[in-house]
């Protein structure tokens, strides 16, 4: 089993934070790695495209609104790995002053090895969260 773990802080509240990204269909909202995503089985589901027009199709396996956390698996992706499951979570920083939100996952690499498999899914969270900064900057300043 190998893991990737990421985080940022963002200077501003858990609860505005998890607003914009809260949602199980919210990642096109500040993730330009999927810039398209449509929900089904009552929400359960989301289908993503990637922009190589790629499919990954993810299940919601856990929500739990007071804790600002969701966690899923990938049912369908174009990534060398098996059992992936990953959270998302907006908690207070420790002055709190802002939010500090973490991603996380494990999951069994497919045809490459643990740091490699790791190394994939580090990008997509480092990137993905560097991205939401940013887009957070971009709209505060507005």
């Amino acid at each position: 089993m190998a893991t990737a773990q990421s985080h940022i802080e963002i200077a501003a509240s858990p609860d505005a934070v998890w607003q914009l990204i809260g949602g199980f269909n919210s990642l096109p909202d500040w993730l330009p790695y999927i810039p398209e995503s449509h929900l089904s089985e009552g929400g359960r589901v989301r289908t993503l495209a990637n922009p190589n027009g790629e499919t990954i199709v993810e299940r919601l396996i856990a929500f739990d609104q007071a804790t600002r956390s969701y966690s899923y698996a990938i049912l369908q992706a174009p990534f060398p790995v098996t059992d992936y499951l990953s959270t998302l979570q907006v908690k207070p920083t420790n002055d709190g002053k802002g939010s500090r939100v973490e991603w996380s996952g494990r999951f069994t690499p497919k045809g490459v090895s643990d740091a490699e498999a790791s190394s994939l899914f580090q990008a997509i969270y480092d990137d993905g969260l560097k991205a939401l900064v940013s887009g957070w900057t971009t709209r505060a300043a507005e």
